[in-house]
């Protein structure tokens, strides 16, 4: 094998056990290395397994809370506030502790892509019941995600559904769902928002569960007309019709390309035929059997709960055994925590994670995973210290500059492993 063809591996390998895993367990880089790309682009595609890592995880005991006490509620808010941190650490836990991590990885993607947010919902209860409906379906068939989403207690209570009525027609739920969930921008009229929201009547939410319960007498039970075709619907037959549409199919496609791939670069217009049926599993393992990984341009900046998640699990570091509140005011400072995306957009993506007040929080994570972490892939003679710790890390080479500042923090390894978690080769999937 050439300089370059070992090279364009490295990135290959790279590249896909960060996106699709959060990143290699200790040793799993050199593992893979010799075992090759198409055995990596299996085990990354690995999922519906028993799963030690995650019977490992204990469940989030969040209870029904019920309705806000009018009075003496200082008991609720602490349970409400304690439970919401109690459900940040338990989801992840699970993506750290996951032996077959895509289903976890999936269901962080959806998490963005439903994006839906604790500062309105307020219930960690409601929210946990949304994050385990994602999971169910993370790689099942989109079309049975959306009709379980469109009548989703956390989601609708976030997009005024519980303000829907015939009389007056509260146009958020349907108007993000077909923009930002099923179809994209411009494939849709003022008139479509219109009768979707009509089809979207007659549904109440429990807040504080998330149970969703169907009136038809609050229904508009009328044949409305949508994208050009008029019928009866209803929450879920709505969901099924706009899924159903090409666009959707290219809306899906593109978005897991922009997120798992490139945020510059246009995939290839034949990836949407893989999911003709609208079968997620297939357009995953479609894109992990793409020919993109190699290609220089495709480089992605990780998330800030991607980054953390994959230096724990680099280091064997449980995220709860860390100090909790001391990791989710950084991941919150960074501007991404599980459970309270900004808006209904999801977050924020690319360079807008590099600004200098990011980093501090990084160093500050960084520093207290490598305290706790298993620093013992670094256990080797002082000058194969630097490449020991790209074959661990899972970076596929280090630029001169990024070499030279490693070698100089050689002197532990602790100085190395936080250089090299802080490090650009890192923080940015190349």
């Amino acid at each position: 094998m050439t300089a370059t063809a070992e090279y364009e591996q490295r990135l290959a390998i790279a590249r896909l056990i960060h996106r699709f895993n959060f990143g290699p367990t200790p040793g799993q880089y050199a593992e893979l290395l010799q075992r090759g790309l198409e055995a990596t682009r299996a085990t990354v595609l690995e999922h519906g397994l028993a799963d030690p890592g995650l019977d490992s995880v204990p469940e989030a005991s969040l209870p029904n809370l019920g309705p806000i006490p009018l009075t003496n509620a200082t008991a609720f808010w602490n349970a409400i506030y304690s439970g919401q941190a109690e459900l940040v650490s338990w989801s992840l836990d699970r993506m750290a502790a996951s032996r077959y991590p895509l289903t976890d990885r999936m269901t962080w993607f959806w998490h963005g892509h439903w994006a839906t947010s604790v500062s309105k919902v307020l219930y960690p209860l409601t929210m946990q019941n949304q994050y385990n409906t994602m999971r169910t379906y993370a790689l099942a068939n989109f079309e049975d995600m959306a009709r379980k989403m469109v009548v989703d207690g956390a989601l609708n209570y976030w997009l005024d559904n519980e303000e829907n009525y015939v009389s007056s027609p509260n146009e958020n739920l349907a108007r993000e769902f077909m923009e930002l969930m099923t179809l994209g921008v411009n494939k849709f009229t003022q008139h479509d928002v219109t009768a979707a929201a009509r089809a979207l009547t007659g549904y109440s939410t429990n807040p504080s569960n998330g149970v969703v319960t169907f009136d038809e007498k609050q229904h508009y039970s009328e044949p409305v007309t949508i994208l050009g075709t008029t019928s009866k619907l209803n929450a879920e037959t709505f969901a099924s019709f706009v899924v159903s549409k090409q666009e959707n199919a290219k809306f899906i496609t593109d978005r897991l390309w922009f997120r798992f791939v490139s945020g510059s670069t246009t995939p290839q217009a034949s990836l949407a035929s893989s999911f003709t049926s609208r079968d997620i599993s297939s357009l995953v393992s479609a894109l992990v059997h793409s020919s993109a990984w190699s290609e220089p341009a495709n480089s992605l900046v990780k998330s800030p709960v991607e980054w953390f998640v994959g230096a724990c699990k680099a280091l064997k570091v449980r995220p709860s055994s860390l100090n909790v509140g001391d990791t989710q005011w950084s991941l919150t400072q960074m501007g991404q925590i599980p459970f309270n995306p900004p808006n209904v957009g999801g977050w924020p993506f690319g360079q807008a994670w590099l600004s200098g007040v990011a980093f501090q929080y990084r160093f500050d994570l960084a520093q207290s995973i490598v305290t706790k972490g298993d620093l013992s892939p670094l256990s080797v003679p002082k000058s194969k210290m630097v490449q020991a710790c790209a074959d661990w890390l899972g970076v596929a080479e280090w630029s001169r500059r990024t070499g030279s500042a490693l070698a100089t923090a050689t002197g532990s390894p602790s100085e190395l492993a936080l250089a090299a978690l802080l490090s650009p080769e890192y923080v940015v999937s190349a």
